[in-house]
């Protein structure tokens, strides 16, 4: 059911990133935790960036892209999904806006990361340190947008416990970041180097957790695309009952009738997880929860064994009964 999709992307961008941290900070030990060139007087510890300075800037560079692009390509992939109808879609101008705003941050906040491993702490202090503060408040920026994006989902959405444990995911994010970011600057600005060194350690590790969080984000779209194959599949049964040819799989009414809202996720209990009031109606007519031809209905019951009309019971097709079949 899972296979690769887009949950996949922030996975992906978390261990690489991860793994970089790991092959950075175990060089460093195995090194014998040498004093490098960058590090100032009396730094026993050394910064992220202290290392990035050594023979290890190419990995620095190279891993530190990958994962900053394809987690702006996660942000890219769950704005289009939101849009498509595959999560939770936005419903005012505001929270897509707060959308793109959430974008454009993150990639600037994936520039200063870029940045700051090509223009080392050792040749190019004064902009490390800029590129560096741009990374961090980029991230930053963006994650507040999300939030408040989520916050406001969260009210439309009220069933949805994915919004509401992504909206405290990622509002912890911030807050710890912050303080850190706080704490590190204050260290740095009072030369405490080693404390410094430490936070920006810790720093790099939660970021990690933040990038991992958006797989929750992604896992809605995997149950929709369940649902839309398994939609296609019983449209296609209910033609052929009716005698109807052609593949065009049943359409989502959004003009008529009443609760009519985008892709529902189906679960094993039968029912669509609601966005909004708790009902999706699939309809061609004027009827209700239901996907309806003409002057028939045809219900759509999963849980209780019945499908489209399928299993033990009967569907109807324009004014006719057509006896059901079974799978």
């Amino acid at each position: 059911m899972w296979g690769i999709s887009y949950w996949a992307v922030p996975i992906f961008s978390a261990l690489v990133w991860l793994a970089m941290l790991l092959a950075m900070l175990l060089f460093w030990i195995t090194k014998g935790k040498p004093i490098y060139p960058s590090m100032a007087e009396g730094q026993r510890i050394a910064y992220i960036s202290d290392v990035g300075t050594t023979e290890l800037k190419p990995l620095f560079i190279a891993m530190g892209t990958v994962s900053v692009v394809t987690l702006d390509l996660a942000f890219i992939a769950e704005r289009w999904l939101r849009h498509r109808g595959r999560l939770a879609p936005n419903t005012s101008m505001t929270q897509k806006a707060l959308s793109g705003a959430s974008i454009i941050c993150s990639i600037g906040g994936a520039a200063g990361l870029i940045l700051l491993t090509i223009f080392d702490t050792l040749h190019h202090h004064r902009l490390h340190d800029v590129f560096l503060c741009v990374f961090i408040i980029g991230y930053v920026l963006s994650a507040i947008f999300i939030c408040i994006e989520y916050q406001r989902l969260g009210r439309a959405f009220d069933r949805s416990k994915i919004i509401r444990i992504s909206f405290w995911i990622k509002l912890f994010f911030i807050l710890a970041e912050i303080a850190l970011a706080i704490a590190f600057g204050v260290a740095n600005k009072t030369k405490h180097y080693n404390t410094g060194a430490i936070l920006e350690w810790v720093i790099a590790l939660v970021y990690t957790f933040y990038v991992l969080s958006f797989f929750v984000d992604f896992i809605p779209a995997v149950r929709t695309k369940h649902h839309q194959s398994v939609e296609t599949a019983e449209s296609a049964a209910v033609r052929h009952a009716s005698g109807q040819s052609g593949t065009e799989p049943l359409a989502m009414n959004t003009s008529m009738g009443h609760h009519s809202q985008p892709a529902a996720a189906y679960y094993g209990n039968g029912h669509a997880e609601a966005y909004g009031n708790g009902h999706t109606s699939a309809e061609y007519g004027n009827g209700h929860h239901s996907a309806n031809y003409g002057n028939g209905h045809t219900s759509a019951n999963y849980g209780n064994g019945y499908a489209n009309g399928y299993g033990n019971g009967y569907s109807k097709q324009g004014n006719g009964v057509v006896p059901a079949q079974n799978f």
